[in-house]
C-alpha cells in the first residue's frame, strides 16, 4: 500500500491502486505451483520414513531373497531424500537458457510438467514394486524446484510495482513455508501418514501443479520480458496495464527502455572472472560463507528428518506427528514477521541477528540432549530450542553485493553453493544420526553396568 502525506498528492495519482486481482492472482497461483511445492517437498518426506524404508525391505527380500542391510537402507533413504538438491541444482542451471527461450511465465508453466511427471514416479513407485522411481522423482522434483525458485521471484518481481514490490515478492516466502506446513498437516496419521496411504502425500503434488496450469495461461507475461527480449512494445504495454491497474504506463516503459540501453552497454561478466577480480573478492567469500551456513546450520535435517529428530530429543512417537506442526507453524510466522521488518531493519542485520541467535540456541540444544536421560522435563527444552532455532532462521542472504554485470555470475555461484550443501545435509545427517543413536546406547549400556556392579 502507498503511505501518502498531503505534501505528496501529486505523487499519489500514480500509486492509488497498485494491487490489483491480476497481479494478486498472478502472486498467488505463481506462487503456488512453485514456492509451494519446493517447501511441502521439504517436509513431505519426514511423515512416511518409517513406511518407506518398510517397503525398500520388503522389495530387496522380493528381488534378493534376503533382507536389507541396515546400512544400505540408510544409505537407499538418505539418497532419495538428498537427491532433490542435486535435481535442484541442474535446474537452476538451466534457467538462464529457460528464460531466454520460452520467457518468464512461459517457463513456470512448462516447469509444472516435471512436477507432474515426479508426481507419477512418486505415487506409484511402491505398487510397481520400484524405489529407483522414487529416487528418480525425487530427483525430478528438485529440477522442478530448482527452476522456479529462481524463475518466480524473477517474475513477482518484474510485475510488481515499486511500491508494493516488497509485499508481493514476500509471497514466495510464505508459500515456502505454507508448503512445509501442508506437508506436515497431510502426513499426520488421521490424514495420510499411514503404511497404506502414504504414495497420496507424492501423489498431492500433482494438485498445485494443475492449479498453476488452469490459471497462469491466462495471465500477462514479464511486460520486462516483452520488451526486452521480445522486443514487443505493445505487448508489454499491454502487460504493464494489466498488472499496474492504468492506462498510463508511459514511465514504466521507459524504465525499462532505460535499464536495457545500460545493459547494452555492459558486459556481463563471467563466473571465472567473477572469481579474478580483487575488488569483489569479499562481496564473493561473504556469498559463499552465507550460502554455505544457509543451508549446513542444519534447518534443512529438521524439515527432511524432524520425527527422528524428536524421537532423540526424548518425545513419545504417538505425540510427534502433531508437535511437528508448531515447527512448520513457526516458521511461516517468522517469514511474515521478517517480511515486515526487513525494509526497515535492512538485510545485514538481520542476517548478523540470525545467525548469532542460531549459534546460542545450537549451543544450548547441545546441552539439552546430553542431560536428557537425566531430567524428565529435558526434552521441552530441546523442543523450545529448536523452536527458537526455527523463528532465528528467518532471514536469508542476498547478492545485491555486486554491481549489475556481475550479478549473474554471482547468482549462479550462491546457487551451486546452496544446492550442493543441501545436497550434503540431506545425504549425511542420517548417518551421523545413527552414529549418534548408536554410541549414547553404548554410554548409556557402559554407564548401567557400572552402576550394577
Amino acid at each position: 500500500m502507498c503511505v501518502i502525506d498531503l505534501t505528496q498528492i501529486k505523487a499519489s495519482r500514480s500509486c492509488r491502486h497498485p494491487l490489483n486481482s491480476i497481479l494478486l492472482n498472478a502472486a498467488f497461483f505463481g506462487s503456488v505451483g512453485s514456492s509451494f511445492l519446493y517447501g511441502y517437498n521439504l517436509s513431505v518426506v519426514n511423515a512416511p520414513a518409517s513406511y518407506i524404508k518398510t517397503f525398500y525391505n520388503k522389495t530387496w527380500i522380493d528381488r534378493y531373497n534376503e533382507p536389507i542391510g541396515d546400512g544400505t537402507v540408510t544409505l537407499l533413504w538418505s539418497v532419495t531424500v538428498s537427491i532433490f538438491a542435486i535435481g535442484g541444482l541442474v535446474g537452476a542451471l538451466t534457467v538462464s537458457f529457460l528464460i531466454k527461450v520460452l520467457g518468464r511465465k512461459g517457463t513456470l508453466l512448462a516447469n509444472n510438467g516435471l512436477a507432474l511427471i515426479a508426481a507419477l514416479l512418486l505415487a506409484l513407485g511402491e505398487t510397481a514394486g520400484s524405489f529407483e522411481m522414487l529416487i528418480i522423482g525425487r530427483f525430478i522434483i528438485g529440477m522442478d524446484s530448482g527452476v522456479s525458485l529462481s524463475v518466480l521471484p524473477m517474475y513477482l518481481g518484474e510485475i510488481s510495482p515499486r511500491q508494493v514490490r516488497g509485499s508481493i515478492g514476500q509471497f514466495h516466502s510464505i508459500f515456502i513455508c505454507l508448503g512445509v506446513f501442508i506437508g506436515q498437516v497431510l502426513g499426520l496419521p488421521e490424514i495420510l501418514g499411514q503404511e497404506s496411504r502414504w504414495n497420496f502425500l507424492f501423489g498431492f503434488l500433482a494438485l498445485p501443479a494443475l492449479l498453476q496450469l488452469c490459471v497462469l495461461p491466462f495471465l500477462p507475461e514479464s511486460p520486462r520480458f516483452l520488451l526486452m527480449e521480445r522486443r514487443d512494445e505493445a505487448g508489454a504495454e499491454k502487460a504493464f496495464q494489466a498488472f499496474l491497474g492504468r492506462s498510463d504506463v508511459s514511465r514504466e516503459l521507459e524504465e525499462v527502455h532505460a535499464e536495457s540501453r545500460a545493459q547494452n552497454t555492459q558486459r556481463t561478466a563471467s563466473v571465472l572472472e567473477l572469481f579474478r577480480k580483487r575488488s569483489l573478492r569479499w562481496q564473493l567469500i561473504t556469498v559463499i560463507v552465507v550460502m554455505s551456513c544457509y543451508q549446513l546450520c542444519g534447518l534443512n535435517a529438521i524439515w527432511y528428518y524432524t520425527n527422528g529428530i524428536l524421537q532423540n530429543a526424548g518425545f513419545q512417537p504417538t505425540v510427534i506427528p502433531y508437535i511437528t506442526l508448531s515447527t512448520g507453524g513457526i516458521e511461516t510466522l517468522a517469514a511474515v514477521i521478517s517480511g515486515l521488518v526487513i525494509e526497515k531493519v535492512g538485510r545485514r542485520p538481520l542476517l548478523i541477528f540470525g545467525f548469532s541467535a542460531m549459534a546460542v540456541f545450537f549451543s544450548l540444544l547441545t546441552v539439552f540432549l546430553h542431560y536428557q536421560d537425566r531430567f524428565s522435563w529435558m526434552p521441552y527444552l530441546s523442543f523450545t530450542s529448536i523452536l527458537l532455532l526455527i523463528a532465528s532462521f528467518c532471514s536469508g542472504p542476498g547478492t545485491d553485493l555486486f554491481e549489475q554485470s556481475y550479478r549473474p555470475a554471482a547468482f549462479m555461484i550462491a546457487g551451486t553453493v546452496n544446492w550442493l550443501s543441501n545436497f550434503a545435509v540431506g545425504l549425511l545427517f542420517p548417518f551421523i544420526q545413527v552414529t549418534k543413536t548408536h554410541t549414547h546406547t553404548h554410554t548409556h549400556t557402559h554407564t548401567h553396568t557400572q552402576h550394577r556392579s
